[in-house]
């Protein structure tokens, strides 16, 4: 069985997606610190050029597990949000079929960061058609951290082996696996061009957001590298 454990991320890139069709198991951190990244934000495309659209948070919460993180609802956030969207992909090829959704998203009231995060991935994966189950570390009452902390969730639900993105090695103590034996394996993903609208040059990383829209049905054969497009 192979895991996944990644931090909550808002409206994530594709390569967040790869690594979760790499696994069989994705274990979610709603109870990890809160980190800053791409937790609230991520990046859209706007003309020539890409944009954040950024979920406020209230400041005193920062340091707290993801899961007690709230939104600042004081800001206007919803509307500017999906003002860009709409606005950026409504000619896109396949912005329609997901409009609707991310429409009742932005009515929807939110207070929680994470709740939001996670009902968005949870609707993407369905979307990509990912077969993975979820589960929520809180679940797991883990109170190690850094490598060991990796490796207790991957014992405590029977994965054998666990998948890490790239940057993993900067900071992982991989003896820790071996001493537990626990295989681990690094993410193989190079991003993938495909037609994007606004931009003259191809932005990589950009919300998961521009990928459906402008690849549709077709985003995970694109992530997988099955399908090979042509960027614009």
């Amino acid at each position: 069985m192979r895991a996944i454990i990644h931090q909550p991320y808002f409206l994530p890139y594709p390569g967040f997606f790869h690594k979760l069709s790499l696994g069989d198991v994705f274990v979610i951190m709603d109870d990890a610190q809160y980190d800053k990244r791409f937790t609230n934000r991520n990046r859209i495309v706007k003309q020539n050029g890409w944009t954040w659209i950024t979920v406020p948070i209230n400041k005193d919460d920062k340091f707290l597990p993801n899961i007690q993180v709230r939104i600042n609802n004081e800001l206007n956030w919803k509307e500017l949000h999906w003002k860009k969207i709409s606005q950026t992909y409504a000619n896109s090829k396949y912005f329609h079929l997901y409009r609707d959704y991310f429409e009742k998203v932005y009515l929807k009231n939110w207070d929680y960061l994470f709740d939001l995060d996670f009902e968005t991935v949870k609707q993407v994966i369905q979307w990509l058609g990912i077969k993975i189950e979820i589960i929520r570390e809180s679940e797991l009452k883990i109170s190690t951290s850094s490598t060991q902390r990796l490796v207790d969730v991957c014992k405590k639900i029977g994965a054998d082996t666990y998948v890490s993105g790239v940057g993993g090695r900067q900071y992982m103590d991989e003896s820790i696996f071996e001493k537990n034996n626990l295989k681990l394996i690094y993410q193989d993903y190079k991003h993938p061009q495909y037609p994007q609208k606004w931009t003259d040059e191809f932005i990589p990383d950009l919300s998961i957001i521009d990928l459906l829209a402008n690849v549709g049905p077709d985003s995970m054969k694109v992530i997988s590298g099955e399908l090979v497009l042509n960027s614009n």
